[in-house]
């Protein structure tokens, strides 16, 4: 029992969390989906809170959590279990003083790992990411999802075929495949779950998001979220900002207890950094200021205390309205 107590996890609502109408729809559907016997599959670029999401509907659901991140050096005796160890068994007998026998065996110890523990006892198995470990490691998974059974090896002893608890439900989260370090989804295992793709959040639930987990108000929140989103729709980011950028931001700035306001040059070079070091993987090319500009314009337009907005060179103003 203390093996499967540190494998999982009791679903607890996450402090702070924010179930705006958007949230409430996309979880709506996906326990709709879950409580039909479907395994359902969340993905989405990064930042899009499809973990988060996973472990709400996970709690939602009200049973125990076995958590799984995808890794590329995943074997399948990672996922359903292995021998490690040995056990050891000595028995001396000394029955008579002057004749001593002894006998000992030596056997190798089967463990189950996390998949094994779900199937069998009717957890939830939330597997993130899991395009980032390699198709063949996860093939086990198409006759749990399909016929319920569990095949396991001749090693583990009693019966090969484990039947999967009638409770166990599986939420899965990927990256894009186009993504740096994830593989293909088999067809056969995309084909036994249902997908729902995680865009960006709509401007009330990332300014509701972003003042929840950073204690800002929600009238500061919108300026850095109101920056964000412009980034996003201007189409010369490398990467779009995601809400997770304006979390980094209002945190900073919370705890730093930095005024969000475009006079204050601490906030200006708080935004640029981070604004920056999201949007582009290499830095700003030679002379392409682009962004830097548009970060500097919508500040400006943002979070001005006044209404008529700082003079900002020509481009910045430019791109700003371009945008």
């Amino acid at each position: 029992m203390d093996e499967i107590t540190t494998t999982i996890i009791a679903p607890s609502p996450k402090a702070g969390f924010v179930e705006t109408r958007f949230i409430q729809d996309v979880s709506e559907r996906a326990l709709k989906y879950i409580e039909s016997g479907f395994p359902v599959h969340f993905r989405g670029r990064a930042g899009t809170g499809k973990t988060t999401l996973a472990m709400h509907l996970a709690n939602k659901i009200g049973r125990p959590v076995v958590l799984i991140h995808g890794d590329e050096e995943f074997t399948t005796a990672d996922l359903v279990g292995g021998e490690y160890g040995y056990k050891v068994r000595k028995v001396v007998d000394n029955f008579i003083h002057s004749v001593l026998k002894t006998e000992e065996d030596m056997m190798k110890r089967w463990v189950d790992n996390r998949l094994t523990v779900a199937a069998k006892h009717g957890f939830t198995l939330i597997y993130d990411e899991f395009t980032r470990s390699r198709p063949e490691a996860n093939n086990i998974l198409l006759s749990i999802l399909e016929e319920n059974i569990l095949d396991l090896p001749a090693a583990r002893g009693g019966n090969h075929y484990l039947r999967v608890h009638p409770n166990f439900r599986a939420i899965f989260t990927s990256n894009p495949e186009e993504y740096a370090g994830t593989h293909e989804t088999q067809d056969a295992l995309r084909d036994r779950m249902i997908t729902l793709d995680l865009g960006d959040f709509d401007e009330e639930t990332e300014i509701c998001i972003t003042a929840s987990s950073t204690g800002l108000s929600k009238k500061d929140a919108k300026k850095i979220v109101s920056i964000a989103r412009s980034l996003r729709n201007s189409d010369i980011c490398e990467f779009a900002p995601t809400v997770r950028t304006s979390i980094m931001i209002a945190k900073t700035t919370g705890l730093q207890k930095i005024h969000p306001d475009a006079s204050n040059p601490l906030f200006r070079q708080i935004c640029m950094d981070i604004f920056t070091s999201q949007t582009m993987r290499y830095g700003p090319k030679r002379g392409d200021n682009r962004i830097r500009n548009l970060v500097e314009g919508f500040i400006d337009k943002y979070c001005s205390q006044t209404k008529s907005r700082p003079k900002q060179n020509m481009l910045a103003n430019k791109e700003v309205q371009n945008a």
